[in-house]
């Protein structure tokens, strides 16, 4: 027997995407329209996953959708816990980390391209991140 409530659907359509690359993140936002001609933001996260050294990179997604009856509690809530964190760490140009941790990341690439070694596992402060550069 058939299934044919899904035969039907299609792909809801983007009427507008925005992709932010943040480190081995990009994020995309698309706004799509629904069945009923309404508008919402699906917000997607994407991370690239290496399985091997011989191996294509694999993609990590995790999606977020969000409806416009929620937009204004989200962005609140959005705020607040942004402003928690500039309180807890002050205020920081996320920007300006970003650039810094690409160019870290570029200079342990071309020093582990100058000199191939076996890896070994990272500190575990090293670990933790955005945060961490700000201690």
């Amino acid at each position: 027997m058939e299934n044919r409530r899904f035969e039907d659907r299609k792909e809801p359509e983007i009427v507008y995407s925005k992709s932010v690359k943040a480190g081995k993140r990009i994020y995309y936002l698309d706004v799509k329209k629904a069945r009923n001609e309404d508008l919402y933001l699906c917000i997607t996260e994407s991370k690239r996953k290496q399985q091997g050294e011989d191996m294509a990179p694999q993609f990590e997604k995790h999606k977020l959708f969000l409806y416009k009856e929620d937009f204004a509690h989200f962005t609140e809530g959005l705020r607040e816990v942004i402003g928690y964190i500039e309180e807890q760490l002050g205020q920081f140009d996320t920007r300006e980390v970003m650039d810094q941790q690409r160019e870290a990341q570029r200079a342990e690439e071309e020093a582990a391209a100058a000199a191939p070694q076996a890896k070994t596992e990272e500190p575990e402060e090293k670990k933790k991140g955005l945060f961490n550069l700000f201690k």
